[in-house]
């Protein structure tokens, strides 16, 4: 099942109440960074970081400016803290405490559990399931689809850089606009935002984490698309092949003319949005509608219908959006890690269907 399409489904709620990033806004972090760029970033000072810095730093996309920000973010979050004002937001997230290379260690964790479980559950399957079996193919394909999309999310939260980013969590909590209004914070200005959300690109997010942040996109939007037609071979293709082939050259041109539109037009949120709550939607009521109609003569349906159920019910997890706990833990890492059991559940499920169906086809062919 395509593990971010019940988070997509309430991010359209979500984004009415999204407001910009408060931090990366403020004077003071952006005098931090100036003067901490001119004293580390150049001459030989830059020589010094970058001869000092951890082989593993520099392979992450770690630079001196980046360093920067990391520490610029925290002298802003304590003046914050010191004066009772709630934890702002830096470049559409919120500050995480960084461990080794990992700028988001929970989600990077979680992420790379959930890719590990869906190998794990491809080797079991092709392990138990002959090739001979209907939905062989198309189940396997899923499965590295899902893969894929692991893999995109482990980098993007380990490092959002020029070539990891579109974050499918945070990124769209934070389509705003930002207008100022100038508040005191001790002796010191800072600009608090107030904020209202609008579709199209946030002027305050940086290129360097789009790119990322669209492959991000682009890897959930092919998950939830091969999700839908894993559902129609399922339900409509076994009998009707031809269906399932023009039903995928279908979706094929969807996905191409989705990712060209953003790619080389206009990278617009709340389209890319639309366009995966859409195909979400209709990827949950078609698999429990079908999980319904058959639920008494294929009780291991029943196993895809809580898979659909909990991944409603998980999705609200998202909207749960407040600071991480200890600086790591946040809704979106929350999420990921239980989406780890439900994604176990789905490939059990398609492992049980899909010997049903093999020893389908064999009584068929002895009894022809």
């Amino acid at each position: 099942m395509a593990w971010r399409t019940a988070r997509l489904l309430l991010l359209a709620g979500a984004a009415a109440l999204a407001s910009g990033s408060q931090g990366d806004r403020e004077p003071v972090y952006r005098d931090c960074l100036l003067q901490c760029e001119e004293r580390n970033c150049s001459g030989g000072a830059l020589k010094h970081f970058r001869s000092h810095q951890p082989i593993y730093m520099s392979l992450a996309g770690w630079t001196c400016r980046d360093d920067c920000k990391y520490e610029c973010m925290w002298v802003t979050v304590g003046l914050y803290l010191q004066e009772g004002h709630k934890v702002p937001q830096f470049h559409g997230k919120w500050p995480f405490s960084r461990f080794l290379c990992f700028q988001e260690p929970a989600s990077a964790v979680a992420s790379f559990l959930n890719g590990l479980a869906s190998l794990v559950m491809l080797c079991r399957y092709r392990a138990s399931v002959p090739a001979s079996s209907p939905m062989y193919p198309t189940c396997v394909a899923f499965a590295w689809v899902s893969l894929n999309a692991w893999f995109w999310s482990t980098v993007f939260h380990t490092r959002d850089t020029d070539l990891t980013e579109v974050s499918a969590s945070h990124s769209l909590l934070c389509l705003g606009q930002p207008r100022r209004s100038p508040g005191e914070v001790g002796q010191r200005r800072l600009f608090l935002l107030r904020t209202h959300s609008v579709s199209g690109s946030p002027e305050h997010l940086p290129y360097a984490g789009h790119f990322r942040s669209k492959l991000d996109y682009f890897c959930a939007s092919t998950v939830i698309l091969h999700s839908v037609y894993l559902c129609c071979v399922r339900t409509v293709g076994l009998q009707r092949p031809a269906v399932a082939s023009a039903f995928r050259a279908l979706l094929l041109l969807m996905l191409t003319a989705h990712v060209s539109y953003l790619s080389l037009v206009h990278f617009d949120y709340g389209y890319n949005l639309a366009a995966n709550v859409a195909m979400g939607l209709v990827n949950a009521a078609w698999w429990l509608a079908w999980c319904l109609r058959n639920r008494r003569r294929l009780p291991h349906v029943r196993k895809c219908m809580v898979v659909v159920l909990l991944l409603q019910a998980l999705s609200l997890l998202e909207l749960l959006d407040f600071p991480p706990l200890f600086w790591v833990l946040d809704a979106h890492a929350i999420w990921h890690i239980s989406t780890i059991p439900v994604h176990v559940l789905f490939f059990s499920f398609l492992e049980d269907d899909s010997l049903y169906l093999l020893k389908e086809s064999e009584a068929k062919f002895k009894l022809a």
